[in-house]
């Protein structure tokens, strides 16, 4: 046990407790998508089931992608003092671990629906397969796009079923989390260049900010076709223009490409996943606590 509570700083580090920015981008939409979902409040014990289970996958895909990227993390400037690019935890440890999160989100399963614990399967295999897609194609964000976005299909099975408004908030989803995590790769390109690692800023080049800006047009734009399609009103569109005047901030930040400054746009997207949750619940929750004013 005092061997354990040693090591337990490295293997929060590995989870990435320490950098909180990831779990927010996978938090927001999926508890947006509860909400949508249970047009309205969902019940408590869904809310905690994916709050716990968003926690739980998020460290189990940074403790699978730690280890598939060992030996390139060490040559990478970011990158390099992970605790397994440097050699602090084993290879062992690492899977212990791995297998240790996969088992509590599997207890959480028994919490959810037959159709729900279906599909968490199929998420669990896209989430550990994505950090080896770097290897083969140029397309890795669109595999961690469908991994993060697989929460919101699990929302939607889990309350009121699949529906057109599933796969309209799972597409926005996915191009958006293909924006920012091409900024994201913006800053480790040359890098990534040098070590043999494929990602869309490799593949887009000089076209990075144009596909970046073309992406979050499509996500806004499949967000408001979102918006329509469930019948909202001003408080959504409201949200959907903060996340607009976000994604322009973000075109501002990485306009020269520095490393530095594309790292803030891509953090700066907690700030898009929180004003898209935020105009969902005022959206959904407003008109019944307005109508609670009125009848006192």
């Amino acid at each position: 046990m005092a061997s354990l509570a040693r090591r337990l700083p490295l293997y929060l580090r590995l989870m990435r407790f320490d950098r909180p920015v990831g779990t927010l981008l996978l938090l927001w939409p999926t508890l947006a998508a509860l909400w949508m979902a249970a047009a309205g409040r969902p019940p408590l014990a869904l809310i905690v089931v994916f709050a716990v289970g968003t926690i739980v996958m998020r460290a189990a895909g940074c403790v699978i992608n730690d280890y598939a990227d060992r030996d390139f993390d060490a040559h990478v400037e970011r990158t390099h003092d992970r605790p397994l690019a440097a050699k602090q935890i084993s290879e062992f440890e690492a899977l212990a671990l791995f297998a240790v999160l996969l088992a509590i989100a599997l207890l959480l399963l028994f919490f959810l629906n037959g159709a729900t614990q279906r599909l968490a399967v199929g998420g669990a295999a896209i989430a550990t397969l994505y950090p080896f897609m770097k290897r083969w194609t140029y397309l890795p964000q669109v595999v961690l796009g469908a991994a993060f976005s697989w929460g919101i299909v699990m929302a939607f099975a889990a309350t009121s079923g699949l529906s057109d408004a599933t796969w309209l908030m799972f597409i926005a989803s996915v191009l958006w989390i293909v924006a920012y995590d091409t900024m994201y790769a913006m800053v480790d390109r040359d890098d990534d260049l040098r070590v043999g690692i494929k990602s869309t800023a490799i593949l887009f080049g000089q076209a990075d900010r144009v596909m970046v800006g073309a992406l979050q047009a499509s996500t806004v734009v499949t967000l408001a076709l979102l918006g329509l399609q469930l019948h909202y009103g001003i408080a959504y569109f409201a949200g959907l223009a903060v996340v607009t005047a976000l994604f322009v901030h973000q075109q501002r930040l990485i306009r020269r490409r520095e490393p530095a400054r594309c790292f803030a746009a891509f953090r700066n997207n907690v700030w898009v996943g929180f004003a898209l949750f935020a105009a969902t619940i005022v959206e959904l929750e407003l008109p019944a606590l307005v109508k609670s004013f009125e009848g006192t």
